[in-house]
C-alpha cells in the first residue's frame, strides 16, 4: 500500500501527527478565505460600500444553503475514517464510491434553491434597497452554483479522513492565485461588477475540486475503483445520511441565527452593516487557526474510535486545548495593536473603521472559547455524535436570538449588541461542548469494556 498521500493516526507521537496534519489544512483553510477576501477587497474598494454590505450580507445566507452539502462531506469523512481505523479497506472503498452519489444529489438540489429563492430569503433578512441588488446578483451566482463546492468539499473530506491534508491545499493555492487573477480581469477590467466576483468565486472553485478529484484517482490508492465498488450500497448512504444529516441541521441552525443577527445589523445601516461585514472577514481569517486543529482532530478521533484508542482521543484533545489558548492570546494581541490598520484593509470610510475596529476588540476578547468549540465539536463530530450536533445547532439559535434581544434593546448597547451576542453564545456553547465530550468519550469507553467482557 502506498503510504504517501496516507496519515495513520492511530499510532504514533499525539502531537506531532496532529500538527502534521493540521499545518496543511491551516494553510489549505487561509487559501480558501482568500476567495473571500479578495471579492471583498475589489468589491469594498472598486464598488463601493453599498457593494460591500451587500456582498456580506449573503455570507451567512449561503452557509444555509451549503449547510446540507457540508453535513453530508462530513458525514462520509466521518464513516471512511472509522473504517480507515478498523483497516476495512473493501468497505473504505465502497464507500467513496457511494459518497459521490450522495454529493451529486444533494448538490443539485441546493444549487435549485439556491438560484430560485435568492430574492425571497434576502427580503426575509431585511435588506436594505441600497444592498439588495448587490446580494441579489451575488447570491444567485454562488448559491445556484452549490453543486461546485458540494463536489470540492465532498472529496476533501475523503482525503483528510485518509489522513490527506496536502491534496487539497495544493488545488487551493492555485485556485485562490487563479481567483484573484479573474477578480480584476471580471470586475475591475470587464466592469462586471458584483457578478464578475461571484463568477470568480466559482470558476475558481471549480479548478479546485476536478483538480483535487483528479489527484486523487491518479495518486490516492483507495480511490483505485473498479466497477463493483459503484454499486448502490443503500447500508452506506443510510449510515451517511444518519450521520451527515444531523452535521447539516447543526451548520444550518449555525447559519439561522449568524442570519438572525445579520437581519439585526441590515437595521443600522449601511456603515454599521459594512463594519460587520469587514470583522465577519477577518474572523474568518483568525478562526482558521482552530478550524484547522478542530479538524484534525476530527479525523483523529475517528480513526481512533475505529481503532479503540480512547484514551489516545483524550489526550488529543487537551493538547489541542493548550496550543487554542496559544494561539488565542496572540491573534488578541495583535489585535489589540493593529485593529484600525486591519479594518482599513477593506474599507476606507473612517467610520467604518472606527465601528469596525471595537467590535473585533470585542469580539477577540472570546476567541479561546470559540477555538475550544472547534476542538470539542470536532472530536465530538469525527466519533459520529449525531445527539451533539443537534443540540450545538439549537444552542446556536437560542443563544443567539435570545441574548440579542435582551442586550440589542439595553440603552447604550444597541448595535455593540451583535457583537457581545456572538461571545456569550461561544462561551454556553463551549460550556456544554467539553461536558458533552466527557460523557460521550466515557461511555464509548465503557461501552467497548461490556462488549470485550461478553466475548471473553
Amino acid at each position: 500500500m502506498n503510504e504517501k498521500y496516507i496519515l495513520d493516526m492511530t499510532e504514533g507521537a499525539i502531537t506531532r501527527k496532529l500538527i502534521k496534519f493540521a499545518v496543511p489544512l491551516l494553510i489549505g483553510n487561509l487559501f480558501q478565505q482568500v476567495y473571500n477576501i479578495v471579492d471583498s477587497i475589489v468589491v469594498g474598494r472598486h464598488l463601493g460600500k453599498e457593494a460591500l454590505g451587500g456582498v456580506g450580507s449573503v455570507g451567512m445566507i449561503s452557509f444555509l444553503f451549503f449547510s446540507l452539502c457540508f453535513g453530508l462531506a462530513n458525514g462520509i469523512g466521518v464513516i471512511a475514517a472509522k473504517l480507515f481505523g478498523a483497516k476495512k479497506e473493501e468497505t473504505l472503498k465502497s464507500a467513496i464510491a457511494n459518497s459521490l452519489y450522495v454529493i451529486l444529489v444533494s448538490g443539485i438540489i441546493m444549487s435549485l434553491l439556491g438560484f430560485f429563492f435568492a430574492g425571497p430569503v434576502l427580503k426575509i433578512m431585511n435588506t436594505p434597497a441600497e444592498n439588495f441588488d448587490y446580494a441579489f446578483t451575488y447570491m444567485r451566482i454562488t448559491c445556484g452554483l452549490t453543486i461546485v463546492m458540494a463536489f470540492y468539499n465532498g472529496i476533501s473530506a475523503i482525503l483528510r479522513a485518509l489522513g490527506d491534508s496536502k491534496t487539497p491545499l495544493y488545488f487551493l493555492i492555485v485556485s485562490s492565485v487563479l481567483n484573484v487573477v479573474l477578480d480584476v480581469l471580471f470586475v475591475m477590467e470587464l466592469g462586471m461588477g458584483v457578478a464578475g466576483a461571484a463568477y470568480a468565486t466559482v470558476v475558481s472553485q471549480f479548478v479546485a475540486a476536478m483538480g483535487s478529484l483528479a489527484f486523487a484517482i491518479t495518486k490516492n490508492p483507495y480511490f483505485k475503483l473498479d466497477k463493483s465498488y459503484f454499486k448502490i450500497n443503500p447500508a452506506i448512504i443510510k449510515e451517511d445520511v444518519r450521520i451527515g444529516v444531523p452535521m447539516a441541521f447543526q451548520t444550518a441552525l449555525i447559519s439561522i441565527s449568524c442570519a438572525i443577527l445579520q437581519a439585526l445589523i441590515n437595521g443600522y445601516g449601511s456603515n454599521v452593516m459594512a463594519a460587520y461585514t469587514a470583522t465577519g472577514k477577518i474572523e474568518n481569517i483568525v478562526f482558521q487557526p482552530f478550524a484547522s486543529l478542530g479538524t484534525a482532530i476530527s479525523t483523529f478521533s475517528g480513526q481512533n474510535l475505529g481503532a479503540k484508542n480512547y484514551d489516545r482521543i483524550k489526550k488529543a484533545v487537551y493538547r489541542a486545548e493548550i496550543m487554542t489558548f496559544i494561539l488565542s492570546m496572540l491573534i488578541l494581541l495583535a489585535v489589540l495593536l493593529f485593529r484600525a490598520d486591519i479594518i482599513g484593509i477593506f474599507v476606507e470610510d473612517k467610520e467604518v473603521i472606527s465601528l469596525g475596529s471595537k467590535g473585533l476588540v470585542i469580539a477577540s476578547s472570546m476567541y479561546f472559547a470559540l477555538g475550544s468549540i472547534y476542538i470539542f465539536r470536532g472530536s465530538l463530530s469525527g466519533m459520529g455524535d449525531v445527539f451533539y450536533s443537534m443540540l450545538n445547532g439549537c444552542m446556536e439559535v437560542g443563544g443567539r436570538v435570545i441574548f440579542a434581544l435582551i442586550l440589542m434593546n439595553i440603552p447604550g448597547i444597541g448595535f455593540w449588541g451583535v457583537w457581545y451576542t456572538n461571545i456569550f453564545t461561544w462561551i454556553l456553547i463551549a460550556t456544554v461542548a467539553f461536558l458533552r465530550f466527557v460523557i460521550y468519550l466515557r461511555k464509548q469507553s465503557e461501552g467497548n469494556a461490556i462488549l470485550k467482557q461478553e466475548n471473553n
